[in-house]
């Protein structure tokens, strides 16, 4: 099967099967979401939902983070991984967000970059969620199941399955496409025993027509 082929029935499928595809996280602004991006870094949405309410409530916005110091974060947060360093980057984030960006969380992903604890893969969370920008945030999900359907050829790095994935799905259906691998990962293509019996997608996966 050739791969233009792949990509446009698995997005075909996609469109008419999950028209909507939205984050996990829990979040009213902008600002809530970038804090709660930077907390999920190798955690789960569920453990970062259950600390975010109090979280939000204690620092609403980033003039009151920024004024804040990681051992006061850090209570809040410490049921995640990575507490300290991620306290660390959250009161960091807050600062520079006041002092260089008013508050306001840029939507460009380079600018995005220059905040502690954001790499490409938040950047591209923020640009996406929020601005609707057609940035593809390539996570450990994203990353397994491109590779695994065929979309990809067996990239060696996210930011490889990041250009792949850009240059063959329309630019429009970039953002909900993040969040249809994702989730497609995290429920059904699953990393140790992908659920085949319940995909969609298995008549175009390269990974069930290798195994058949």
């Amino acid at each position: 099967m050739r791969k233009e082929e792949r990509y446009k029935e698995v997005v075909c499928w996609f469109e008419k099967n999950v028209p909507v595809a939205e984050t996990e996280l829990h979040y009213n602004d902008p600002f809530q979401l970038l804090i709660a991006v930077i907390l999920s870094a190798q955690c789960t949405d569920k453990r970062v939902n259950m600390l975010t309410p109090a979280l939000f409530e204690a620092f609403p916005t980033p003039e009151a983070l920024a004024a804040s110091s990681p051992a006061v974060v850090y209570e809040y947060i410490k049921s995640v991984s990575y507490p300290n360093n991620k306290a660390k980057h959250l009161v960091g984030m807050a600062q520079k967000l006041w002092a260089d960006f008013k508050g306001v969380v840029p939507s460009d992903v380079n600018e995005l970059q220059k905040l502690p604890g954001v790499g490409r893969k938040t950047a591209n969370v923020i640009a996406s969620v929020v601005y609707d920008k057609p940035t593809m945030a390539v996570d450990t999900h994203v990353f397994r199941v491109a590779n695994r359907i065929g979309l990809t050829d067996n990239s060696k790095t996210p930011l490889e399955t990041e250009k792949e994935l850009i240059s063959h799905i329309p630019a429009k259906l970039i953002p909900k496409a993040h969040h249809w691998l994702i989730l497609h990962g995290r429920y059904v293509c699953t990393a140790r025993k992908p659920k085949c019996e319940d995909c969609g997608i298995k008549p175009w996966c390269k990974y069930f027509l290798q195994e058949k």
